[in-house]
């Protein structure tokens, strides 16, 4: 039996999770190491980095290539942070498995907490949503534009470029960093798919759908797919001001999300219970919040 290829992007943190995916499925099917091939492929959003991400295509940037090679064969399955994968897929590919979510919390890099920011304070990052949150806590802030990996945004922080940066805390410990503090989900609410490593595959390839299978976690997939339904409902993109979490408690999804305009002033908040597989009231969770949504929230969707 031949082995698998993995695609995914070359970045440190991609690499990190790619090789987390593969040793767990070499492990659960007793195939020996290096069975799965971990192929890079460089993907739009990693080569242009000095622009927005809604500016030059979206989140589309980061799987397009990979779907490229997806659908052309090159690789058998790709690996994705899953905050990172458009909630519309192509109908020829699948989200087969997704494993146990790590540290959904955001963490702040320099400064032990956003209270004790300085006045004014200088913070990078290129994420709408965590623009809105933190002009939300603090107006005073300045917020510009950060792109790149991990290594690059913590050296912005260590050269004095900009004063702080937030960071996934699940993708700092995948690689192994301890750098910042973690902010609690009551104050910023994550993104939906945060901390969440997305296996896919072609639909078609019920082989490696049957070996994706061994690996994924259903509670997380459950949460995600939630999670994914109440964005897609909205139509949300990477310029959306959007945070999502589910979980599961008592034996029920329980789901909290927030839509913000751009500069954080205006927001709006539910929450929901449901069931497992249940996808219509996580829709109906977005489109409620956008009925009670001001201009100012609604105005960014409408274009979408």
């Amino acid at each position: 039996m031949q082995g698998l290829r993995l695609g995914t992007r070359g970045s440190p943190l991609a690499l990190a999770q790619a090789r987390k995916v593969a040793a767990a499925i070499e492990t659960s099917q007793r195939w020996p190491d290096g069975w799965v091939q971990i192929v890079e492929i460089a993907t739009t959003g990693d080569k242009v980095r000095d622009r927005p991400l809604a500016e030059i295509g979206g989140k589309g940037l980061w799987t397009k290539e990979l779907e490229r090679a997806l659908l052309a064969g090159e690789v058998d399955f790709c690996v994705h942070s899953m905050k990172d994968v458009e909630s519309v897929r192509p109908k020829e590919t699948h989200i087969a498995a997704v494993r146990p979510r790590g540290d959904v919390r955001d963490r702040i890099i320099g400064a032990a907490s956003l209270d004790e920011l300085k006045q004014g304070a200088i913070i990078g990052t290129s994420s709408p949503r965590r623009k809105a949150q933190l002009l939300r806590l603090r107006p005073d802030l300045r917020i510009v534009n950060l792109r790149g990996n991990v290594e690059t945004r913590l050296k912005a922080v260590q050269d004095g470029e900009i004063d702080a940066t937030l960071l996934s805390s699940a993708g700092l410990k995948r690689l192994d960093l301890s750098e910042g503090t973690s902010i609690p989900t009551e104050v910023i609410l994550p993104a939906p798919g945060q901390a969440v490593i997305g296996i896919e595959c072609r639909s078609n390839d019920t082989r490696t759908q049957s070996v994706l299978t061994t690996v994924n976690n259903q509670i997380t997939y459950q949460c995600v797919m939630a999670e994914r339904a109440f964005t897609r409902a909205l139509g949300a993109s990477c310029a959306s001001p959007v945070a999502a979490f589910c979980v599961l408690e008592d034996g029920d999804l329980r789901m909290r999300a927030q839509l913000f305009s751009e500069d954080g002033r205006e927001m709006v908040e539910d929450r929901a219970v449901f069931d497992c597989g249940d996808v219509k009231t996580p829709a109906k969770l977005a489109q409620s919040l956008l009925a009670q949504a001001p201009e100012s929230i609604r105005k960014l969707f409408a274009a979408e």
